[in-house]
């Protein structure tokens, strides 16, 4: 039977390996979350390059966050690991959307299916964002088909139902994702009917400021009487 030192010693030395296997994760996951919303940013502003460069290094801190916890399930499950992966496909799901570019699935990222559900749930809000930029410049093109994309995430997300233990608070995630469409929906539809009232408006002054045509009946104003020799002053007598 072993001595009680060497329990504790034995004990010790396990919960070291799993301390420093939770500040490597911790420290990643702080990392991880920093890029992805860098990467956001860089794609609202269009520029893809930098974009894809940040997303490029947030999945390789992710590699490195669950290397880090592969052996340690409860570390691997906790929810600051969790939280960063759904930041990782958010960030993912963000840039192809916004790119007209296929969405990647969720063992090419490499995150669980809960990250990756509440992730492209979170993703609704930046496409929002994305809709009113484009309004703000006076530029519609894509509204409807963002919109549209927004509803379509929606009707996934609203069809899958089961705990929250199992998926990380879903149905939170799924109420916003609504919130968000609806109020996009009404935002939308009151800038595109300024829209067409605007050029309604400017179409109707630029016919009334046109000049009329002349009357052919009434001699122009100073031109010769044929008959008397005399001009047409254009007064009456």
């Amino acid at each position: 039977m072993a001595k009680l030192e060497e329990l504790g010693a034995d004990l010790i030395r396990e919960m070291e390996i799993k301390n420093a296997a939770r500040e490597k994760a911790l420290a990643a996951s702080r990392e991880l979350t920093r890029s992805c919303a860098l990467s956001i940013r860089a794609v609202h502003r269009g520029e893809n390059d930098k974009a894809r460069e940040l997303i490029d290094k947030a999945r390789a801190i992710s590699d490195r966050m669950i290397a880090a916890v592969k052996d340690h399930p409860e570390f691997r499950f906790a929810g600051y690991v969790q939280d960063s992966q759904k930041e990782l496909a958010e960030a993912y799901i963000t840039y192809a959307l916004i790119n007209r570019e296929p969405i990647p699935t969720r063992q090419q990222i490499g995150v669980e299916p809960a990250a990756f559900m509440n992730g492209m749930g979170e993703s609704v809000g930046e496409l929002r964002r994305f809709i009113l930029d484009r309004l703000r410049r006076g530029q519609t093109d894509r509204s409807e088909e963002i919109l549209q994309t927004m509803d379509d995430i929606y009707s996934i997300l609203v069809t899958i139902d089961f705990p929250d233990a199992m998926t990380g608070g879903l149905r939170r995630t799924t109420d916003s994702v609504r919130g968000i469409m609806e109020k996009t929906r009404g935002d939308l539809t009151t800038a595109l009917r300024q829209r067409d009232l605007q050029l309604a408006l400017e179409k109707q002054s630029a016919i009334s400021i046109q000049p009329s045509a002349s009357n052919p009946e009434e001699p122009e104003l100073g031109a010769q009487d044929p008959e008397s020799g005399t001009q047409n002053s254009g007064l009456a007598e």
